[in-house]
């Protein structure tokens, strides 16, 4: 990371996404993934309360266990999640979003509305690249 890409991440500046060292790009690539959305999707919906890892599970389709807890180790890293565990056998282990990760949840839902709205459209653009490819 740049010298200023160190300071600005350090005194909580904005960071710039075109250098190519400032840490929102990785950010940005942990944020933007389908498991990251889903899991802040279900927790925004459990807000207030918590949910517990195979609720979580349970409520996210396709999602195996390990790409659900990395998802939610990464989450909980960023402080976008809280974890707590019970000390039982075995652990309970619940999630829910923080106050940051709320914010986030408003985002991603404007993203989930546009995709959802659009993705008729993506699919003719595609099905004509295809189309096009077939016959060239």
């Amino acid at each position: 990371m740049t010298t200023r890409g160190v300071r600005a991440a350090g005194r909580g500046v904005r960071g710039d996404l075109f250098d190519p060292q400032c840490p929102t790009r990785q950010l940005l690539d942990r944020i933007g993934t389908k498991w990251t959305s889903m899991a802040v999707k279900t927790l925004a919906d459990a807000a207030p309360d918590e949910v517990r890892f195979a609720e979580l599970r349970r409520r996210m389709p396709g999602v195996s266990q390990k790409m659900l807890s990395v998802t939610l180790r990464s989450l909980t890293r960023d402080g976008l999640v809280s974890r707590r565990v019970e000390p039982t056998v075995p652990p309970r282990v619940f999630y829910r979003l923080t106050g940051l990760g709320l914010s986030l949840e408003a985002v991603l839902a404007g993203l989930r509305t546009w995709a959802e709205e659009h993705m008729a459209e993506i699919d003719r653009a595609n099905e004509a690249i295809d189309q096009e490819a077939d016959e060239g």
